[in-house]
């Protein structure tokens, strides 16, 4: 087993990532915002020698990016040029979490090798990481796995997230109210997600990139309909009809790479997902 840093270790996927790796026998090694600034080296030199290290710290909520383009470039690009240097001095392997990053796509599913296009200065800072990471493979032998989540959700999510905000709208038993029910997304589980990242950490391989998603998207209409199904409500849906800034109209993953490769594979549907999360709230 290894000894893994985990950045963002206190953060929405770290807190169901860390245990997962301690039940199967890995030695954890937590790394959060109380260990200080993930993008000054100076914070990584406390750290000892590592296998692995899962790079999840950074910046997320796409509407702040707007505000603060800044920040979220030196949070999630320059943290993850430090985790880079910290691997190559301890010969470590980085798996790294990116996020999607083909804006609106030209075909239906997505593969990993389609053009790449930054809509928003969250997917900016995760585009400039990943070749950060592919420049410190090719110049200093750095291994590298990159992990492209589509929308991931799951109990504990931030509640300013769409899934989180619907269902304690339900809860209050008011109005649902959103801005746009058009977009689709392809919704990924969280322990769909963990497993990606289990699978990644056993990967011996130099440098790959996997989609990790359902391969099935849904419109905020159905996902809207198919919450009050499980939680058997009818409540009004208000739409003010307001499209954000660069909008991605549809997004579903090609996830063949990622069975034949990484050995993974979604096992949650949304429907499934929902359910456990409901199950848990009610």
């Amino acid at each position: 087993m290894n000894r893994i840093l985990i950045t963002g270790a206190s953060g929405f996927i770290g807190k169901h990532l860390v245990p997962k790796l301690r039940d199967i026998g890995h030695d954890v090694v937590e790394f959060d915002i109380c260990s200080g600034d993930v993008a000054d080296e100076a914070t990584w030199l406390s750290f000892p020698k590592v296998e692995v290290v899962i790079h999840l710290a950074g910046r997320t909520f796409v509407p702040d990016s707007w505000a603060d383009p800044v920040g979220f470039l030196k949070t999630n690009l320059i943290s993850t040029v430090a985790a880079l240097n910290f691997c190559k001095r301890h010969d470590a392997k980085l798996v790294f979490l990116s996020s999607y990053l083909y804006g609106n796509p030209e075909t239906l599913p997505i593969p990993e090798s389609a053009r790449l296009h930054a809509n928003n200065p969250y997917s900016l800072s995760k585009k400039l990481a990943e070749e950060v990471c592919q420049f410190y493979q090719d110049s200093f032998g750095v291994k590298v796995t990159i992990l492209r989540p589509f929308n991931v959700y799951g109990m504990g999510q931030p509640e300013h997230f769409l899934i989180p905000s619907i269902l304690n709208q339900i809860i209050s038993g008011n109005t649902i109210q959103v801005k746009d029910l058009a977009p689709k997304r392809d919704y990924l589980y969280i322990d769909d997600l963990v497993e990606a990242i289990v699978k990644a950490v056993e990967l011996d391989q130099l440098f790959n990139i996997f989609n990790i998603g359902t391969g099935i998207s849904y419109s905020v209409a159905e996902l809207i309909e198919l919450i009050q199904q499980i939680m058997g409500t009818k409540l009004v849906i208000q739409s003010s009809g307001e499209k954000r800034s660069a909008e991605i109209d549809d997004s579903q993953a090609e996830i063949s790479m990622a069975k034949s490769i990484l050995g993974w594979s979604p096992k949650w549907s949304l429907q499934q997902g929902l359910s456990a999360i409901i199950s848990k709230i009610n």
